[in-house]
This record gives structure tokens, sequence and C-alpha cells, in this order.
């Protein structure tokens, strides 16, 4: 599946169905209005789109995801670092350790991913 990008608020949607899911569209309403302060209205317009663009279904009044958070997650952190640090994984890093200073088991485990990506 092509990666279609998430707005912000059809991703406050998701999270709110992966947390849930499988759940109704009246119970996804309801979370919705409880947590967003969003009327009935607006939550099935948002899901309306997320089926659109093929991230939820709604099949039989069960809602449910048809992409995982983690997909998600990936492809939004490409998104990122693609459009703010030209690509560069290491300029990322760089910026966002040069203010927040890192765990020893942090680091840990960074090394392990690292050392587990190699090809």
């Amino acid at each position: 599946m092509e990666y279609i990008k998430l707005f912000d608020a059809e991703y406050r949607v998701m999270q709110i169905i992966w947390e849930s899911e499988p759940l109704t569209s009246r119970e996804l309403a309801e979370i919705c209005l409880k947590e967003l302060n969003w009327q009935r209205t607006t939550t099935y317009t948002m899901l309306k789109k997320l089926i659109k663009k093929g991230y939820a279904q709604n099949d039989k009044k069960i809602v449910s995801s048809l992409i995982s958070k983690k997909e998600v997650q990936k492809n939004e952190s490409k998104d990122f670092v693609e459009k703010n640090f030209a690509g560069s994984l290491y300029s990322f890093i760089a910026a966002f350790t040069s203010d927040n200073k890192l765990e020893e088991e942090e680091i840990k485990k960074i090394k392990k991913l690292i050392s587990d990506s190699k090809k």
C-alpha cells in the first residue's frame, strides 16, 4: 500500500482506534467526544477520510485499523527526517541529542539497533 500522510487530527483518531479496536463507530464517537471534544459528526467525517485513505474500516459498524501503528510511525519518521534533515538520520540524531542527554540504557539500545540494521 502506498503511504498517504496522515494529518494530526487523523492520527489522533487512529491512536484511539489502535488503543481500542475493535470498537463500534458509536464507541469511537463517544471516546472522541470525551478525549477530543468532538461532536459525533466530526468523528464520522474523520472516520470516512481514514476509510478512504485505506487506514481504517467500518464493517457493520465495527471499526478497526487496516495499518499498524508501527507502520505509520515508520513512514511518518521517514517523512520527517527527509523533510527536515534532507534524509540524513545522522543529522536528526545530532540535532536531537544536542539538548537531550541519553541514558546509558538508551545508548545501548540504540547501538544494538544500529548493529542489527547493518546489511
